[in-house]
């Protein structure tokens, strides 16, 4: 059972394969450079995506690593049919390739299932019926919702349905500050309770939530270097948490930039915009779009055509860093 209030909360308990596979992963981290690109199925990558997904492929490869792709598959309902298929051609189209199966997190399921039961038993959870109209009065000006206030922190925990509906499972963090390597500016750092608080890793519909699920796989994929956007960075302090309640030490991250369009507003999926199909009916082939790619980032000059594998043969990583 969970420790009451006030009480000192027992030690967590892995089951032993998934220490066993969280050991195995963390030490995956001392043989080498490893990144990851994790793209969701919920329609086709566009620039931004790409050209994330071209710089940890070429930091990968500038540092003999290796380069893993992961599918955020776990929201099933904001899947696309044939989402997945088309990443994996476009990927395949620039030549950018992967090390190692494809990692769906569909298929780890089960294992997110054991980490969160242990620290329900490890009494780092608690139950929350907070519903999103409670929680808009603490809404974030942008629409995301601000730090959780703490409603039911201190409430006795009712884990079981009610009125029909079964609650979220929240991380109870502790007070002090979450801290990170952050490749290319100061060590990253985030006051816990003011800057993060208590995030939900368990929905209500029974969805694991992106913190524990990102968490989790990270530390399993032995992932060294997690290279992604600008606008992941808010995200870090919530997932260096769950990684400091399995015991274990975040990787390095490197938030790059994000492209913008001509008003300054970031390119993303839900504004639509332009991917491959894009670029293709432009006239680009695969070397055009690589260059283009390059150039966004300062490393080639507009109009260059290559290859990605001639883009890493004229790089170095002090020069990708850069």
């Amino acid at each position: 059972m969970p420790a009451a209030a006030g009480a000192p909360a027992p030690a967590l308990r892995l089951p032993l394969h998934l220490q066993a596979l969280i050991a195995s992963g963390v030490g995956l981290r001392h043989q080498g450079y490893r990144t990851r690109f994790a793209p969701s199925p919920t329609g086709p990558l566009h620039r931004g995506n790409l050209r994330t997904a071209l710089l940890s492929w070429l930091e990968a490869r500038l540092r003999g690593g290796q380069w893993l792709l992961r599918i955020d598959d776990l929201d099933a309902p904001r899947n696309r049919p044939g989402a997945e298929a088309a990443i994996l051609d476009d990927l395949r189209w620039l030549g950018l390739d992967w090390d190692g199966p494809v990692v769906r997190q569909s298929a780890h399921r089960g294992l997110y299932a054991s980490v969160l039961s242990a620290l329900r038993q490890a009494g780092h959870l608690y139950p929350c019926r907070c519903s999103r109209r409670l929680l808009a009065d603490v809404s974030a000006p942008h629409g995301a919702l601000a730090v959780y206030p703490g409603h039911c922190r201190d409430r006795a925990p009712l884990w079981g349905p009610q009125d029909g509906r079964l609650p979220s499972w929240r991380l109870r963090l502790e007070p002090g500050v979450l801290r990170w390597q952050e490749r290319g500016g100061p060590c990253g750092r985030q006051d816990g309770p003011t800057a993060v608080g208590d995030v939900v890793l368990r929905r209500a519909d029974g969805v694991v939530a992106y913190h524990l699920a990102t968490a989790v796989d990270e530390l399993l994929m032995g992932i060294s270097e997690v290279v992604r956007g600008e606008d992941l960075w808010p995200s870090t302090g919530a997932q260096v948490a769950v990684m400091a309640a399995l015991g274990a030490a975040p990787p390095s991250y490197a938030h790059v930039s994000l492209w913008r369009d001509a008003r300054g507003e970031r390119l993303s999926k839900r504004e639509g915009a332009e991917g491959l199909d894009g670029l293709r009916s432009r006239g680009m082939d695969a070397p055009a779009a690589i260059g283009h790619l390059a150039a966004s980032l300062d490393l080639v000059p507009p109009g260059s055509r290559l290859s990605a594998r001639e883009l890493a043969a004229n790089l170095s990583p002090e020069v990708l860093g850069a």
